[in-house]
């Protein structure tokens, strides 16, 4: 089986690490690196991946290596290797990077502004045969891959949706695949629905079984080649979910997509809040609360992503609803009104205090994007929210004005010599 990871920031090498840690060593773990030059300084140090929690380092090797630069690919044109063995380090050859081949499983920890262009290029080594794991930042980047790249729904790849709340960051720029480890969350992914109908979540819905005892059953998924004639469509999908759940230590578990779906929801608010006050004022994480200001902004924020929550439910609920035939009033109403007690201001509010205490001592991935000058994810944080907002007739003031003083920090120096 082959496994891709792409993009290996401090997400992506933390997946990286405890990915080829859990897989028997047949499995082919392999890096994409964003450039020749990440790709020679990873292979003079092995390649080896270090992970430190709680100040005990511990690493692991094992990994291939490709380059993606510009196109696809490690099939770089010989006069590139050439050029770029001319400027290498002791230890790097153009033997080291593996020829492009089939993709089976890959792991996008990129950010979500980079997903869509990097999946253009590499669409053509995936099939509907292989499996994406989505791992990222924001929201709204499945339905783009979908409506730009895989429009076919018989022949797209599966997709799995992650939603992520361990903490890490790189060690530094010099140490590129040292991540430190700090703050112990979860990984939670659920399996988009299967366009030809197969059931994935039959077993957390299994009537023959007690309530309590339901849970997810990789044979729901294929079983083997011997009892499932469409066993190659669905191999991939059943060895990511293996390979997930055998991480242990990322705490990661298989969830009813609806559940993702809400833990989507909160992460997004959490990232619309925090990612852009930190990188506006240039703070950690945990510096953010302690001033009466930016609870007031925090609550704004909440109420709005609750309200334009509750309306898109109350949409989607009208339609179902609909499609029901007549009912009574009051059934309509029963049905209509539920609303998940996690998507509420007041658990939006406590859910964002809750990971900026976790994460107190980090610096946002926003702010380090712009301390390089880099563009950020907001389009997909706040962007998202907004998206909704003008899509249910909700105004969300706090949401707008959070994105549009990023972007004016993004786009203004601050150190002006004067």
């Amino acid at each position: 089986m082959q496994f891709h990871v792409l993009g290996l920031g401090a997400i992506g090498s933390l997946v990286s690490h405890h990915l080829r840690h859990s897989l028997p060593p047949r499995n082919v773990v392999t890096l994409i690196h964003k450039s020749v030059r990440q790709a020679r300084n990873t292979i003079e140090d092995g390649p080896t991946v270090y992970v430190e929690n709680g100040g005990v380092t511990s690493s692991t090797t094992g990994f291939k290596s490709e380059i993606f630069e510009g196109t696809v690919s490690s099939r770089i044109p010989l006069s590139e290797r050439t050029a770029a063995n001319e400027e290498k380090g002791p230890g790097f050859s153009s033997n080291d990077i593996q020829e492009a081949e089939r993709i089976d499983s890959l792991f996008v920890t990129t950010k979500a502004h980079q997903t869509l262009p990097a999946l253009r290029r590499l669409s053509p080594r995936l099939s509907g045969n292989s499996t994406i794991v989505l791992l990222q930042n924001g929201m709204g980047i499945y339905e783009e891959l979908v409506e730009h790249i895989f429009r076919n729904p018989y022949n797209r790849p599966h997709f799995i949706l992650a939603s992520n709340t361990h903490g890490a960051f790189i060690r530094s720029r010099a140490a590129r695949f040292h991540v430190v480890h700090t703050g112990i969350g979860e990984i939670q992914f659920g399996i988009v629905p299967d366009p030809a109908g197969r059931n994935f979540e039959a077993g957390f819905f299994d009537p023959e079984v007690f309530p309590l005892g339901r849970q997810a059953r990789i044979t729901d998924i294929t079983t083997s080649s011997e009892q499932d004639h469409q066993f190659g469509r669905y191999q991939s999908l059943r060895n990511t979910v293996a390979a997930l759940l055998l991480m242990d230590n990322l705490r990661t578990s298989w969830r009813p997509m609806e559940e993702i779906q809400l833990a989507m929801r909160r992460k997004l608010v959490v990232n619309s809040v925090i990612n852009p006050l930190t990188a506006i004022l240039g703070c950690r994480n945990g510096e953010l609360f302690s001033h009466q200001a930016a609870r007031s902004i925090l609550r704004g924020v909440c109420t709005e992503a609750s309200r334009v929550y509750a309306a898109e439910m109350q949409a989607q609920a009208k339609v179902f609803v609909d499609s029901l035939g007549p009912r009574s009033e009051d059934e309509d109403a029963l049905l209509l009104n539920r609303f998940p007690p996690v998507l509420k201001w007041q658990s939006l509010e406590q859910e964002v205090l809750r990971v900026a205490e976790l994460t107190k001592g980090n610096y946002s991935s926003m702010l380090e994007s712009v301390r390089r000058g880099s563009q950020t994810e907001i389009k997909y944080m706040n962007g998202h929210l907004l998206r909704m907002g003008k899509a249910y007739s909700i105004r969300m003031p706090h949401t707008a004005s959070l994105m549009h003083m990023l972007q004016l920090r993004s786009a203004i120096p601050v150190e002006v010599k004067l």
